[in-house]
């Protein structure tokens, strides 16, 4: 039995709860980066690059030559979609925006908490003092 009790104990410390929120979290912020690249993005790059579908950009490896991907994946066509990797890596160059904007914004918060926490702190006697203060108090 200590081996489940140590376990509930790991898993009930605040470092783990912490971490499973921070997972929940990201997976729903996941969702919503794919959504903006997806939905907003891609469409804008496609725009300015003449209407290309970059969902749609592949090489059959097969050496034929299919008019869209569904048409290769149903001919049975191994295929490269680049098009999809393009996507997938602008996600990770957003995603890594949007932490590297929240990781700034916290570590301003906390620099200034620490500013703050400084100067409400008020200054202590110096140890010269306090020495004095038990010199005296072993003469008592």
């Amino acid at each position: 039995m200590g081996f489940f009790i140590d376990f509930k104990a790991s898993l009930m410390k605040g470092d783990v709860l912490s971490l499973a929120t921070a997972v929940v979290l990201g997976g729903a912020f996941g969702k919503i980066i794919a959504s903006v690249v997806e939905d907003v993005i891609i469409p804008i790059i496609g725009l300015m690059t003449g209407g290309v579908d970059f969902t749609q950009k592949f090489i059959a490896l097969d050496g034929s030559r299919y008019e869209t991907l569904d048409a290769a994946k149903e001919a049975g066509a191994a295929v490269i979609t680049y098009g999809n990797l393009l996507q997938a890596t602008i996600n990770f160059l957003v995603i890594a925006l949007f932490v590297f904007v929240i990781l700034r914004a916290a570590e301003k918060i906390k620099k200034k908490e620490v500013i703050v926490a400084k100067e409400a702190t008020p200054a202590g006697p110096t140890q010269e003092e306090l020495l004095i203060q038990i010199r005296d108090l072993l003469k008592k």
